[in-house]
């Protein structure tokens, strides 16, 4: 009776070990799971991506870096609404090809959130210089006057003529 209990802890410890040394739920050696990428997270890496290209000359490639994270933020949207820095890229994203009707109503809806948010400001600010609406663009230079930030020393310079936005 004793053998028949040794011998079937045995046999469930046996097969708990080899599940964990072959990458099942055996516990944390090795086996831990990665934890899942969201939708912004993949979005962001193509927005860098597509910046890189564009450092590169390489407009075509960035252009579609850039739609392809305008469709992974849409989804993230759609799960995760009124998140001002998903917003903030949306409305990166669609001035980065062209479309700045959507560019200003994701950067608008981003406002609404967080009035200050140094990112969409900046960016927005950028859209407004692009637009020739400059004195809109001073607004944004105003919001961020008291940042101490690059954002603002950015958009200064852009509004100023001393840097060129890209679009």
């Amino acid at each position: 009776m004793m053998f028949k209990k040794f011998l079937i802890v045995s046999l469930f410890v046996l097969i708990n070990c080899s599940a964990y040394s072959a990458g099942g739920d055996g516990g944390s050696g090795g086996g831990d799971k990665a934890k899942p990428v969201s939708q912004y997270e993949i979005a962001v890496k193509m927005i860098k991506k597509a910046k890189k290209f564009e450092k590169k000359n390489k407009i075509d490639k960035a252009q579609k870096n850039y739609k392809k994270a305008i469709g992974h933020l849409l989804k993230h949207n759609k799960k995760f609404p009124a998140d001002a820095d998903t917003l903030n890229y949306l409305g990166f994203s669609h001035r980065k090809v062209g479309d700045y009707e959507n560019a200003e109503i994701y950067y608008s809806m981003g406002l609404e959130l967080d009035p200050k948010h140094v990112g969409i400001n900046e960016y927005m600010g950028e859209l407004f210089v692009v637009t020739n609406r400059l004195d809109k663009a001073k607004e944004r230079l105003a919001v961020l006057k008291d940042c101490n930030c690059k954002e603002y020393k950015e958009l200064k310079l852009v509004i100023e003529g001393k840097k060129e936005s890209k679009y």
